[in-house]
């Protein structure tokens, strides 16, 4: 549920391991308090061999995670462990440097089970729009164990190891992830309910040189990025093995060819006048928050006389020159500027 670490990496782990029909183990974080690593509803993935994907406290507790993860898989039995950071500091020596406690529920995932609830939650990550969530930390209803859960699928509530009536209790309205109690039959259960947020879509229109770092950086991210160019070379030549996919279209097809709505954000860096302001036309009938324009003021305010009016659809999204200013140089400093400031916008922190 949580969006700090890379989620496509994270269901990329997940799906090499299902296919091969290996059990892992999923890490949940489901309450903290004080300063922690990270939050409520941050996943990590365990395998049997004690391989991760996700990181809980940056690297000081995975390894106690690992031992803890295989004997949840030996024994299908979930888990639950409390990390007192301050406290663990002077007993274990581990150097965490928090003061905070944080409360881990770990389960494990099998074909058995159908590698639930997990297999819900990357279809989620690789979806389209918001999924409530929820995920049994404990519970005295005699009928739902720890480690079942619910997803508010496309039909309505969808119980995995429960029905689906109790699912729908189960859930709760947007918000983040938060621990919290439901009485069900007179029974009280401790769930994890929140919103699956899927990561961010990036349209790079350019694939010049200058594009690779870009997308190597949304990439890291976790960010699901297309790079379109016009111009074959480009596209046979660029580095963009991150990326979902790479196409070579004429630039006045770009709606034709793609949902363009689809997408949270949108770079123009063709450097080609006549592409850019074909990219821009269609972008501008689209409801993208960000829509970033290399090249400079002068330059911009040119691409925008020749749309007319319909530059006024950009007003308040377009952002040109791309990027905020970190004093830097050259393709890679450029390209940590556009990539952060599409972060800000897209996190509310930039207006």
């Amino acid at each position: 549920m949580g969006t700090a670490m890379n989620v496509t990496g994270l269901v990329r782990f997940f799906e090499q391991r299902r296919e091969r029909g290996e059990p892992l183990a999923l890490v949940t974080i489901y309450e903290t308090s004080g300063s922690t690593y990270s939050k409520a509803g941050t996943h990590m993935l365990i395998d049997g061999d004690g391989d991760f994907h996700g990181m809980l406290s940056g690297g000081c507790l995975e390894g106690d995670l690992a031992l803890r993860a295989a004997a949840v898989i030996e024994s299908g039995e979930p888990q639950t462990v409390t990390y007192d950071l301050a406290q663990d500091d002077e007993l274990w020596g581990l150097g965490v440097g928090c003061d905070g406690v944080m409360h881990v529920f770990l389960q494990a995932l099998t074909p058995a089970n159908g590698y639930q609830p997990f297999e819900a939650v990357a279809g989620a990550m690789k979806g389209n729009r918001p999924v409530r969530f929820a995920i049994v930390i404990e519970s005295a209803h005699p009928e739902i164990r720890p480690g079942a859960a619910a997803v508010d699928a496309e039909g309505g509530a969808r119980g995995l190891g429960l029905a689906d009536d109790a699912a729908g209790q189960l859930l709760q309205d947007g918000g983040r992830p938060v621990l919290h109690q439901v009485l069900l039959d007179d029974n009280e259960i401790s769930v994890l309910a929140g919103t699956i947020q899927p990561p961010p879509r990036l349209l790079v229109l350019g694939a010049g040189p200058d594009a690779e770092p870009v997308v190597q950086f949304a990439v890291e991210l976790g960010w699901r990025c297309t790079v379109v160019d016009h111009r074959d070379a480009y596209v046979a030549s660029g580095n963009f093995g991150g990326a979902e996919s790479v196409l070579c279209l004429p630039a006045g097809t770009l709606a034709r060819n793609l949902e363009l709505d689809r997408f949270d954000a949108a770079v123009v860096m063709s450097h080609h006048l006549a592409s850019d302001r074909a990219y821009l036309e269609q972008l501008a009938a689209t409801e993208l928050r960000y829509i970033g324009l290399l090249g400079p003021a002068a330059r911009r305010d040119r691409l925008l006389s020749e749309l007319g009016e319909s530059a006024q659809t950009l007003t308040g999204r377009l952002r040109g020159p791309a990027g905020i200013d970190i004093g830097g140089r050259g393709p890679a400093a450029i390209a940590l500027s556009i990539v952060a400031e599409i972060q800000g916008v897209l996190r509310g922190r930039i207006s």
